[in-house]
This record gives C-alpha cells, structure tokens and sequence, in this order.
C-alpha cells in the first residue's frame, strides 16, 4: 500500500500536478508519468506514480465515497477535545494550551511533559497530540510495504541483531526474487510505497542496487524508498537516478559520544552528512532514533526529535530499544510503552503540521496494542511485511518480531480492520 484514492489531474505545470479528490486539492510531481488535464491518477508522497483509466477511476472514487467522510467524521469525533480533557496542573494545562495553538515550546516545556509520571498527565499529552493530528492530517493514515532483501550487514551496532558479530543465519535475496515480492506487493495487494531494506553492506553493489531499483520502477507503479545504510553520497546519487525518491535511514542518537559508543567506528558526524545530502539530492527522508537506549536521557529524546525535524523528515521513525541476546546490550531493558507513548507524543506536539510519525514494528513487538495506541497518540503511519516468509524470520535486528509468521494477505486484513474502526483512511497525497 498505501491504498491511495484516485485523484483527477486539473492543471499540469513546470512538472507539476494539481489534483483533486472529493473536493481536497493536492500537487504532486508527474515526473514518472505523462499528465494532461483531465487524467486520473495515483499519487504517492507527494509523487504521482501511476495514470488509470477514468473508469476505473469513477468505480473506485463510487465505492469510496460515503465511506471516506463516514471515517472522516468518526476520526474527527473521536479526536475532539473534551470538557474534561483538562489537567488541575496549570503548568501542565498551560503547556498543553499552549500546544493545541499551535505554539512552539521550548526545550523545558517539551522537557516537562517528556517527564510527567502521573497517568491522567500523560493520557492528556497524548489527547493532545491526536488533536493535532487530526487537525492537521485528518484521518490519513500512510501505509508502507516493506521488503527485506538481505540481512548481511558489515557495521558492528552494539544493539542490532543483525550486526557483522551477532551471526544469524545469512541471507541475501536473488535479483529475480525481489522483482517477485515487488510485483506481489504491488499488483496483487495494491501497494503504492514500498520500503527496499538491507543490512549495510548487504552483498550487492551499488550499481547492483540500483539495478534493482530501476527494475522495479520499470514493471511497478510504486513510490521507492530505500534503506541500505551509509552508501556514500556518489551512491545516493547513483539510487535516486535510478528512481528511488524516498529514503529511510535513522540516526539512533543525536548524542555524538552515545553514537560513537554504539556504532564503533562511525560518527554521527557521518550519518547526518549522509541525510542532509540526500534532501538536497530531492529525497523524502524518514528518519529518527532509539527511544530508551541504554545511555540516553529524556534531554537526549528532546534533541533527537529537533535533529529529525532539522533534517526535513517527511516521516519520523522513532521506536525503541529492543535487546537482542547476541549482542553487548543484551542486558538492558526495554524502555516502558509510557515511554516511547510520551515520545510520540511530543514529537507530533512539537512539528503538528507536515511530518507524519510512525508506528514501528519495534514498538508492535514490545506491545500488542501498539498500532491503537500510537495512532491515538500521534501517529499516522505503518508498515506491512512484505518480504517472503522463509526470509523474514532471519531478519532478526531484535527478537520476536511482530508479524514475523504473519502473510502479507493477513497483515492487510488485520491492518484495514483496524483503520476502519479507528475512522483512519488509508491513504497518501503527500503533503
């Protein structure tokens, strides 16, 4: 997915389109395809990734009609605020005020409500937060598929399961097996955005990535993101040529001492390097951190928030610390689900308007509730598996994985339910 609506081309200029579905206008670049006024089409971030026909457009557009304003409208009640969503705390109540205005907080601020213990304190935090959601992304909720193509991986991260000197059985799929799950994904399942994920290197080269990419991009009407690791600024270049136009590749920490410790022989100084020229290449970025590494602080939490908004992310990815047994962090815990909540939380309070959050299968695989709770607190993205299933299990970057034995066929049933009865719409203009 994302199953995106169909939307009718009303201008095309210098690139780019004006489009419009159910009266809500939209531009996204034609840069894939050739539009003419009067085309119906599916965008993509931002991106139009494929033309239909208009009956197949009318057809779908009919069958969605009274559905997408009924889960509007469900969404918008549901995200209200209250009479009693208010706090006897006024410093708390002042902050939240503050924040349902749109006001900007400042480190303390944000600090203050990273820390709040009390119960009824942090279910206001998250009100708060999927007020703003809502009032500013509606009930849209961004859909990725996600594909694992090789769990090789040559970096030595102290908390990844899949790193050079943790030894899980290796994999690296075959060229022919990943156009396969693509199309899979894409014509049998309807995904609009697709992830292409690996361990840093992952026993292809760039050009064979790229390969990859502009394969897919040739047979799939699909929006790609990509997340190989640091692959050098030339190989950025070389992948976007390709046509990769997304890229997803976290920082862990805005900590430069704790990345260092983690990430032996590398620097944030690096990684961030890495993102900022991938922005100014035209890519969307997905970024963020590690919530509750061994090591971190709230302050810490409050940065690593700044440093992705810093970074113009188009989607934050904040999930947290899950220890896997074969590696130096096997021995510290987990952070608590409040935890990576009140992250969420404060992420979608402090950047309200253009940035969609996440809910990561980290954060799935620490809590069974995590999807209803997240998209309640701010957040208005997830992901599906799409990768083979004998693959899937030997991705172990933690243990456990959420739908690890799941079918994409399964995920999708279970992950449109949901949206449903949350009122969400699964759908992706861009912003």
């Amino acid at each position: 997915m994302c199953y995106t609506i169909p939307a009718l081309v009303e201008e095309v200029r210098k690139g780019v389109a004006t489009i419009s579905y159910f009266g809500e206008r939209k531009q996204a670049y034609c840069e894939f395809v050739k539009l003419s006024p009067g085309d119906y089409i599916y965008a993509q971030g931002g991106y139009v990734v494929e033309k239909i026909s208009p009956a197949q457009a009318q057809k779908t557009l009919k069958a969605w009609k009274d559905v997408f304003f009924q889960l509007r409208k469900l969404d918008a009640e549901s995200a209200a605020l209250k009479a009693n969503d208010n706090s006897s705390d006024l410093k708390l109540q002042r902050i939240l005020e503050k924040a349902r205005n749109s006001g900007k907080l400042s480190k303390a601020e944000a600090l203050f409500l990273l820390r709040l213990k009390d119960p009824q304190a942090q279910f206001l935090l998250r009100r708060t937060a999927n007020y703003l959601r809502q009032k500013f992304h509606n009930n849209s909720c961004c859909v990725h598929g996600i594909l694992e193509i090789s769990n090789i991986c040559v970096r030595q991260c102290a908390y990844c399961g899949i790193s050079a000197p943790s030894g899980p059985v290796r994999y690296r799929m075959s060229v022919g097996e990943i156009i396969a799950a693509a199309g899979e994904a894409v014509n049998k399942f309807g995904f609009k955005s697709l992830v292409l994920q690996s361990g840093e290197g992952c026993g292809y080269t760039v050009e064979e990535l790229a390969e990859i990419v502009k394969k897919i991009r040739q047979r799939f009407p699909v929006l790609i993101f990509i997340s190989f690791g640091e692959v050098g600024i030339p190989g950025l270049r070389k992948l976007y040529a390709a046509g990769a136009r997304g890229l997803l590749l976290r920082f862990e920490t805005s900590n430069p001492a704790l990345y260092k410790k983690i990430h032996p022989g590398d620097t944030l100084d690096s990684r961030i390097k890495h993102l900022q020229a991938a922005y100014r290449m035209g890519y969307l970025i997905i970024t963020g951190g590690l919530i509750g590494l061994p090591g971190s602080t709230e302050a810490d939490s409050v940065n690593d928030i700044n440093l992705a908004a810093s970074l113009h992310a188009e989607m934050l990815s904040f999930g947290p610390f899950l220890p896997h047994p074969f590696t130096p962090l096997a021995k510290h815990p987990a952070p608590s689900e409040e935890a990576v909540l009140g992250v969420l939380a404060l992420a979608r309070i402090i950047f309200p308007a253009k940035t969609k959050i996440l809910i990561t299968t980290a954060y799935e695989t620490l809590s069974p509730q995590a999807r209803q709770n997240g998209l309640i607190s701010g957040g208005n993205s997830i992901m599906i598996n799409v990768t083979p299933l004998k693959y899937r299990s030997l991705y172990t970057i933690y243990p456990h994985r959420a739908h690890a034995d799941q079918t994409v066929a399964q995920q999708v049933r279970e992950a449109l339910a949901m949206l449903k009865s949350f009122g969400r719409g699964p759908t992706d203009l861009g912003n």
